[in-house]
């Protein structure tokens, strides 16, 4: 009963598991800290760009009532 206790106890076949888990779930909280950090900054930019080519069209950008950006042409 001992041997099988101290066997167990030097048993590592599940560590290299756990690290790979650790290390996935380490690389996924940067990412989600990352693309939060850089969420409002790339909406920026598209909607930027939207505004140019909206306006190099010969519309108007703007924000309508129901809380989303739209061309309109007059």
């Amino acid at each position: 009963m001992i041997k099988m206790f101290r066997a167990f106890a030097k048993d590592e076949s599940g560590a290299t598991a756990i690290e790979y888990g650790l290390i996935a779930a380490l690389i996924a909280l940067v990412c989600v800290v990352a693309f939060t950090a850089l969420g409002d900054t790339i909406a920026d930019s598209f909607n930027e760009v939207a505004t140019t080519l909206c306006e190099s069209a010969g519309g108007t950008y703007s924000l309508t009532a129901t809380g989303t950006n739209s061309c309109t042409f007059s």
